[in-house]
């Protein structure tokens, strides 16, 4: 598997498997069992996904050593503040069954992330986490909490696919030395995604379906896709992207392609922001 460095040093798989609405525990299970046989070494999981405990159980059936995995979990809205962040990543560990996570998240730019920042980075001293970051923070909040935090997020995970491109949010990622991570890299296959015509002869043209298209396309933009499915099949199938390149032109080309909005949430949005603090009070 390919990796890319994070600011401190740490390497990162290039793509990884995510499990969010995998409900069922031992669908789970075996979902996450599947994907490390196929390859994948980056697990990504979160306190609201309420799969942080069958993920763990696959880590401790897997024979691939602990140090060849890469897990991420993330910290929720309601768990926000440095008490309850602290409190929330222990018990994250737990379910885990692991001593150190990987990667923590803040989930959402949202209460009091100040103080779960806090909790993040002294779980990152006392080396319970190997690196620390951040989710859904656009630009402005990152830049915010870059400069005035001790240690800088070393990651940042958002929405980026063909229709909602963040090559401005890319920028300033880059200026601060912080990862992107792709959620939603096919945009759950809305708005036609997979039966987009230029993806499609791109695809053709290489030999490679649309999904493995827009993966590589990440790739070669230095971000890395959490792709998730549960046919073993299509995990295969999602890490066989480096066996070829797009060109110039064919980046230029999907370039055209940006809607520059979410297809799921704006988080500039008053009304978006009510709506979901509504699930956490």
């Amino acid at each position: 598997m390919k990796e890319v460095i994070l600011s401190n040093g740490v390497k990162m798989p290039a793509v990884g498997f995510g499990v969010f609405q995998i409900k069922d525990e031992q669908e789970c299970i075996q979902s996450v069992l599947d994907a490390i046989e196929a390859g994948y070494r980056l697990i990504d999981t979160a306190q609201s996904y309420g799969n942080e405990e069958a993920v763990g159980k696959a880590i401790a059936q897997t024979r691939v050593p602990r140090s060849e995995l890469f897990i991420t979990t993330k910290v929720w809205i309601s768990k926000a503040g440095y008490e309850k962040a602290k409190a929330s990543i222990e018990e994250s560990l737990d379910k885990l069954q692991l001593d150190y996570v990987d990667l923590v998240l803040i989930h959402q730019p949202m209460n009091d992330y100040y103080g779960t920042y806090r909790a993040m980075q002294e779980l990152y001293k006392e080396g319970k986490i190997k690196a620390i970051g951040v989710s859904n923070f656009f630009p402005d909040r990152l830049v915010d909490l870059s400069l005035f935090s001790e240690i800088a997020p070393m990651v940042n995970q958002i929405e980026v696919n063909p229709f909602q491109q963040q090559t401005k949010a890319q920028a300033v990622n880059e200026k601060y030395d912080i990862k992107i991570q792709a959620w939603a890299p096919f945009a759950e296959g809305l708005n036609g995604m997979f039966d987009q015509p230029l993806l499609k002869e791109i695809g053709e043209k290489h030999g490679k379906t649309v999904a493995q298209v827009i993966l590589r396309w990440l790739t070669q933009r230095g971000i890395v896709p959490l792709a998730k499915t549960v046919r073993k099949e299509r995990m295969i199938e999602n890490l066989a992207i480096f066996d070829f390149s797009l060109s110039d032109e064919e980046m230029q080309q999907i370039a055209t392609l940006d809607k520059e909005q979410s297809s799921f949430f704006n988080h500039y949005d008053p009304q978006a922001i009510e709506r979901l603090a509504s699930l956490v009070r």
